[in-house]
């Protein structure tokens, strides 16, 4: 998967590219009031997010209008999203992060974690579900460590 360059984008405006995708997802189209809504903050901050995703060629807009994702938005908000659902997967299945845990520190490290590392952590869980030598008896171990804070003695010295 070919991840997205969205530098120079601040975590605000990629909040507002992502749920734009969304709400074009569930509706087809979004409006100013519905990102609003979604995010929980006023209308004067969605028209001026707009503005700057639409000066970068990432969205069409008008004043009143209905808001789409260009070809350039669509492929950065899928980008942001993936990045979120990997960290996401990985902190729940890994380091056996609550569903709140995960989603909350996916959405802080989603803005800044490199490229490459998403590639790396996507490839890591990839050969987590797929290789026959991987188990869970190792993320059932690590968990029980995690959570009695006690050292076990299913690990070995190599």
């Amino acid at each position: 998967m070919k991840i997205c360059n969205t530098e120079g984008l601040s975590a605000s405006l990629e909040d507002y590219l992502v749920e734009i995708f969304h709400l074009e997802q569930s509706r087809r189209v979004a409006r100013a009031k519905d990102i609003a809504d979604h995010l929980c903050v006023q209308r004067a901050s969605v028209t001026g997010a707009l503005k700057a995703l639409a000066k970068r060629g990432l969205i069409n807009y008008r004043p009143y209008g209905f808001i789409t994702l260009t070809p350039v938005g669509i492929e950065a908000a899928r980008s942001i999203y993936r990045s979120h659902e990997i960290l996401e997967e990985f902190f729940m299945n890994t380091l056996h992060l609550s569903l709140e845990e995960a989603d909350a520190n996916a959405c802080r490290i989603e803005h800044v974690i490199d490229p490459s590392v998403i590639e790396a952590l996507m490839h890591f869980l990839e050969f987590m579900k797929t290789c026959p030598r991987t188990s869970t008896d190792w993320r059932d171990t690590s968990e029980r460590h995690r959570r009695l804070r006690i050292q076990t003695s299913d690990c070995r010295s190599t």
